[in-house]
């Protein structure tokens, strides 16, 4: 890579215009997936694959190719030879740099004439920021060997568990292993060579209500190896929960549009955080014209109750001895990856920086990230909430229901768990986020026990939503999962404390009319549709 890099910017320097600077990136991956349904198996691969990303900046760091909306002219990807081939290799790079320059020329012209001829930019920071180079090699440990019939056996046997279940329409268990290296080099001399071991499973299971509602229960598990997910045993306990969330979901009154106290446990806290905040600190969306810039001018002020502090630490491994997705030793600019504490007492100091300055930012600061073949931009990593103000999370719900009397209301929300949202940050849209919770609570302030609802989505605006927090459980709890945006869907983690709002409002969840299925799940010809097991399932062994 180093050499057909050298060669491939000796041959350009002369070029009219000329790349100041070049990189190669190349992903070496070993990867298994085994998916199963009803012990069965519907998908079994093992592969191995080589891509290589090349990026070309032409013109001068101050303005280039890759300017406003021609970001995408920056980078060509495509797959490299498996076998450790030189000239094989070599030529494939040749050809994806020639491919490359190809893009890059043209769009720095396009870039020069709308500049000359268009209004003058509110941000004049340049698009490429000057880092020292790195040369970083953390050799990859011992090749894992995926015993593939072993991982088909497993799975076959985490999924026969929902066969016992009529009343659950469709389930997956999927098991994702990987092993990958990343090798990095860059014209101004940058070496880096970063290992990777993921071990993740997918547990999803789904139901109908009788009005049409889909309902879905999606468990993930995510450790650096094999060995950190969990036991058979453990996976089993998992799997009877999901079927007894959607049996009650599937009874569970819908819920109304309403706006009032609301408690978010912590893994719901932390996603709320990653789509609500985390997403608007992201550096490059604090320039151009077409993005929201919701915190661009608060920086040194207020932006939290002053309670709260929120950084961002791909550095760190695992929170509470949970595995954190957003770990990485060097982002995908080749830059050291760096704690960033992003606001401190609800005072806004830092956003997430990649190569590309922003105003008063002209530094990465280790989170230029991407999914191969995209750009990288500024991305959260491991995402990290911290409280001042916090209580026992046993003091939680009383602390609710004294909110829900001082607001007058007969009820207030207490969401236990969610599966993702999204965020949006564009002018040409509303500045609103939406969060999916999976599992919500209805507590009463008269003493009626909690009553378990359905069909809601949390939704709001940033600023608003950020300042009713009132304050926080005494434990962290984890989110991980795999996040998309301009640069591609990158693995990511968020922590937070339950958290009490004096206000949150949620509107009611777009539903088909589609009814459950007519006919009975086979073997189960006599029986009502029910996710509680039958006594004597269908191929029980």
């Amino acid at each position: 890579m180093a050499a057909e890099l050298d060669r491939a910017k000796n041959s350009l320097a002369t070029a009219d215009p000329a790349p100041y600077f070049i990189s190669y990136e190349v992903y070496d991956q070993h990867n298994l997936v085994v998916t199963g349904t009803y012990g069965t198996i519907v998908n079994s691969s093992a592969s191995n694959q080589r891509w290589a990303d090349v990026t070309m900046r032409v013109g001068a760091p101050a303005m280039d190719n890759t300017h406003e909306e021609n970001r995408d002219s920056g980078i060509s990807s495509g797959p490299l030879p498996l076998s450790d081939d030189r000239n094989a290799i070599a030529r494939s790079l040749w050809e994806l740099t020639n491919r490359e320059y190809r893009r890059a020329s043209p769009a720095y012209e396009k870039v020069k004439t709308n500049t000359a001829v268009q209004a003058a930019e509110e941000d004049k920071s340049p698009d490429f920021s000057r880092e020292t180079p790195q040369t970083e090699i953390d050799l990859p440990a011992a090749p894992v060997t995926f015993d593939q019939k072993e991982w088909e056996e497993k799975i076959r046997k985490y999924s026969a568990a929902f066969r016992k279940y009529p009343g659950i329409y469709s389930s997956t268990v999927t098991l994702q292993l990987d092993q990958s290296t990343s090798y990095f080099v860059s014209s101004e001399g940058s070496k880096v060579e970063t290992p990777a071991q993921m071990a993740r499973l997918v547990v999803e299971a789904n139901t109908r209500a009788d009005d049409g509602m889909d309902l879905v229960r999606v468990e993930t598990f995510e450790s650096t190896g094999p060995d950190g997910l969990p036991s058979e045993k453990e996976l089993a306990a998992k799997e009877e929960k999901m079927a007894s969330d959607l049996k009650e979901l599937r009874e569970a009154p819908l819920a109304e549009p309403f706006d009032g106290p609301a408690l978010l446990s912590g893994r719901a806290a932390a996603v709320f955080f990653h789509e609500v905040l985390g997403h608007r600190l992201e550096g490059h969306r604090q320039r151009g014209e077409t993005e929201g810039q919701t915190f661009t001018k608060k920086v040194n002020q207020p932006v939290l109750p002053n309670f709260l502090s929120v950084y961002d630490d791909p550095t760190l491994g695992n929170m509470n001895g949970v595995p954190l997705s957003g770990s990485y030793s060097h982002d995908d600019e080749g830059v050291p990856a760096q704690r960033v504490p992003l606001i401190q007492d609800g005072i806004l100091k830092n956003f997430l920086m990649s190569r590309m300055p922003i105003t008063n930012f002209a530094k990465s600061n280790g989170h230029g990230r991407h999914q191969a073949g995209f750009m990288p931009t500024g991305r959260q990593g491991n995402l990290i909430v911290q409280s001042t103000n916090s209580v026992k999370d046993s003091e939680l719900r009383g602390k609710l229901i004294e909110e829900i009397k001082k607001a007058g209301k007969p009820y207030g929300l207490y969401f236990e768990d969610v599966q993702g949202g999204f965020t949006l940050t564009t002018r040409e849209l509303p500045q609103a986020f939406q969060v999916l919770p999976v599992i919500v609570w209805r507590v009463y302030a008269d003493g009626r026990p909690d009553q378990l609802v359905r069909g809601v989505d949390i939704v709001g605006t940033p600023l608003a939503s950020l300042n009713r927090i009132l304050l926080t459980g005494n434990t962290t709890q984890v989110f991980n999962g795999i996040c998309g945006a301009e640069s591609g869907s990158v693995p990511v983690s968020a922590s937070a404390p339950a958290m009490l709002f004096s206000e949150m409002e949620v509107q009611k969840r777009m539903a088909s009319r589609e009814r459950p299925p007519i006919l009975p799940a086979p073997g189960f010809e006599n029986s009502t549709a029910s996710t509680t097991p039958a006594s004597t399932p269908v191929g029980a062994r």
